[in-house]
């Protein structure tokens, strides 16, 4: 069958239309012609017959093997254009429209937070990423997303993988680099007992390791791992959330602050550690609300450490399960909401039948943004403008903000 590419799907295949309807072709590029035969509605291995002039060679030597980017064979300006026209789409498969802005995309070589699989295989052990669709896992010593620091501890890893995983199962290992060096979370090997933590805490001591935790149990901490949001130092919990790079954080960063600039009092509704908060903190009230006890502890001792911030008050809140209410809202000047992938329903139930005057939505999901802010727009609220960020550079993944005000209500 010879068929040519009409667009991208949401997961960065190719999609045509033949007589059988929609079929996805992996690795194709929109207006190329791809030979091939379809299996279940997708072709998994085409052959390209005409190739978009968008179409580059993959520039990391894993991109075959590795499951961690699937779009390394498209030009960055495709990517950048693509990932805007998906924000789109989301929107209008709501029945909406928006300013979209142009792509905020971080660089090669800047991702500070991953998580690497370590697996025992009988020639010894592996670790990386998976292989596409698959458990195998594929080693990925130059890999073109990580921040070299985190590619620095592989041999620690691989260690690490041959005293604590079980023949048949798999270590997780959260890395997260920050100012002190890369702190390590693992899950998922053996049962610490007393031989095993000697001998992680001197791997631990022999790598540098800042932090080293092992199934949710602290093995050591030669420094506190902080990070500098705004002008406090907070220590994240183990394997707490953190944006990907730090060029992608700033990026979000700039266009909250943009979003909410006028605001005196402003409420962070799921805060984490802080990562908007506290830089908004520096000019503005803030209330941080946040489901996950470590996380807001984080936060609230990192504000009592900083001086000159303005005052910020935590509340540790299940926001699916107890929202805040209009009455409760009624007293900040803007919002700032940053949900999981499942976006916020309860939340935004609420925010729609409150006064807020302006919502700086930041979403991981353009689907349940969209599906969030039709909520948004059928109670009053106007979308001033969305930025989608690229932090996970060649992935289908997708971020925004979007600014959503309620006209005639002031800041």
């Amino acid at each position: 069958m010879i068929l040519t590419v009409e667009r991208l799907s949401l997961t960065a295949e190719g999609v045509a239309r033949g007589t059988q309807g929609a079929t996805y072709i992996a690795g194709a590029l929109p207006g190329e012609v791809v030979e091939g035969e379809p299996v279940a509605g997708r072709i998994a291995a085409p052959k390209i017959i005409t190739s978009s002039p968008d179409r580059v060679r993959p520039p990391c030597p894993h991109a075959r093997a590795c499951g961690g980017c699937t779009l390394q064979h498209a030009s960055d300006a495709l990517v950048a254009r693509w990932k805007a026209e998906v924000v789109r789409l989301a929107l209008a498969g709501q029945g909406l429209e928006a300013p979209v802005l142009a792509t905020e995309t971080s660089p090669a070589r800047s991702r500070r937070r991953a998580t690497l699989a370590g697996r025992r295989v009988k020639s010894g052990v592996l670790v990386g990423f998976h292989a596409r669709a698959s458990e195998t896992v594929v080693e990925v010593p130059e890999c073109l997303l990580l921040r070299p620091e985190l590619i620095a501890c592989l041999p620690a890893l691989r260690e690490a993988t041959a005293l604590g995983a079980s023949r048949k199962g798999e270590i997780a290992f959260a890395l997260t680099l920050t100012e002190a060096g890369v702190a390590v979370a693992a899950t998922g090997g053996k049962g610490i007992e007393p031989a095993l933590f000697e001998a992680l805490a001197r791997l631990a001591d022999t790598a540098d390791l800042a932090r080293l935790d092992w199934n949710g149990a602290q093995v050591t901490e030669r420094r506190p791992p902080f990070l500098r949001l705004g002008a406090a130092r907070v220590t994240p919990p183990p394997g707490g959330f953190l944006q990907a790079t730090a060029e992608g954080e700033a990026a979000l960063l700039v266009a909250v602050r943009r979003a909410t600039d006028d605001a005196a009092r402003v409420a962070d509704l799921f805060a984490g550690c802080g990562t908007f908060a506290l830089p908004l903190a520096a000019t503005t009230e803030v209330h941080a609300v946040e489901g996950e006890q470590a996380a807001l502890a984080a936060l609230d001792a990192g504000w009592r450490g900083a001086a000159g911030l303005q005052r910020v008050t935590t509340e540790a809140r299940d926001l699916f399960r107890r929202p805040l209410l209009p009455d409760e809202l009624a007293r900040f000047d803007a919002v700032v909401i940053d949900p999981p992938r499942a976006g916020a329903a309860a939340q935004v139930a609420e925010l729609a039948a409150s006064a807020v005057p302006v919502i700086a939505y930041v979403s991981c999901n353009p689907v349940t943004f969209a599906r969030d802010a039709r909520v948004l727009t059928g109670a009053g609220y106007l979308i001033d403008w969305i930025l989608p960020a690229d932090q996970f550079r060649w992935s289908a993944h997708v971020e925004l903000v979007a600014r959503l005000s309620r006209p005639g209500q002031k800041a």
